[in-house]
C-alpha cells in the first residue's frame, strides 16, 4: 500500500511539472503592452524586433525584489564578459515611478521596459511562467528563446547561451 502510495504521489508530481522549454513567444506574450522610460506604449514583439540579429538577455526584475538588487553586481558582470549582448530589462513593478526610481538608483544599464499588469497578470508573465523573480531569458540573433529559465545570473546555462 504504502509503495502504491509513493507511486502516485510521484506521478501526480511529474504530471504537474513542466518540462516543457519554449523556442519561441506565444503571440499572446509577443502582443503584451509595455513601456519605455518615455512612457511610449509598444508590443512586446516590438521590441525584440528592434534587436534581431543580436543575442538579447531578458531580465525579469522589480525595483521591490532584494534578490534582483542582489543579482545586478552579476549581470553587470555580464554586460563587462558579452558587451555585444542586448540587456534588456523587463521590469514588472506595477508602479512606473517605482521603476524609474529603481533604474536611476540601482544604476541598471540596458534596455527598459515595464510590464505595467506586474508578475502576476498578463500574458507575458504567464507565458514565462513568472513564480520568482530574478528571471533570465535568452534570446538568439534569430529571435529563437536558447534559454527560457535562469534565476542567478551567474549561473552556467546563463553564460553558455550568451557565449
Amino acid at each position: 500500500m504504502f509503495k502504491k502510495i509513493i507511486v502516485l504521489v510521484l506521478v501526480s508530481f511529474l504530471a504537474s511539472c513542466n518540462f516543457e522549454k519554449p523556442t519561441e513567444f506565444s503571440e499572446k506574450a509577443y502582443n503584451e503592452k509595455v513601456y519605455n522610460l518615455q512612457d511610449q506604449e509598444t508590443s512586446f514583439k516590438e521590441v525584440l524586433q528592434q534587436y534581431k540579429g543580436k543575442k538579447i538577455l531578458i531580465d525579469v526584475w522589480a525595483s521591490w525584489c532584494r534578490d534582483c538588487i542582489k543579482g545586478m553586481p552579476k549581470v553587470k558582470d555580464l554586460q563587462e564578459r558579452f558587451p555585444e549582448v542586448v540587456y534588456l530589462f523587463l521590469s514588472v513593478d506595477e508602479k512606473k515611478g517605482s521603476w524609474k526610481r529603481g533604474v536611476q538608483r540601482y544604476n541598471v544599464r540596458g534596455e527598459h521596459y515595464n510590464v505595467p499588469k506586474g508578475m502576476k497578470h498578463g500574458d507575458l508573465v504567464n507565458f514565462l511562467n513568472v513564480s520568482w523573480i530574478p528571471r533570465y531569458v535568452v534570446v538568439d540573433e534569430t529571435g529563437k528563446i536558447v534559454l527560457f529559465k535562469a534565476t542567478d545570473a551567474s549561473d552556467k546555462k546563463v553564460i553558455e547561451a550568451l557565449k
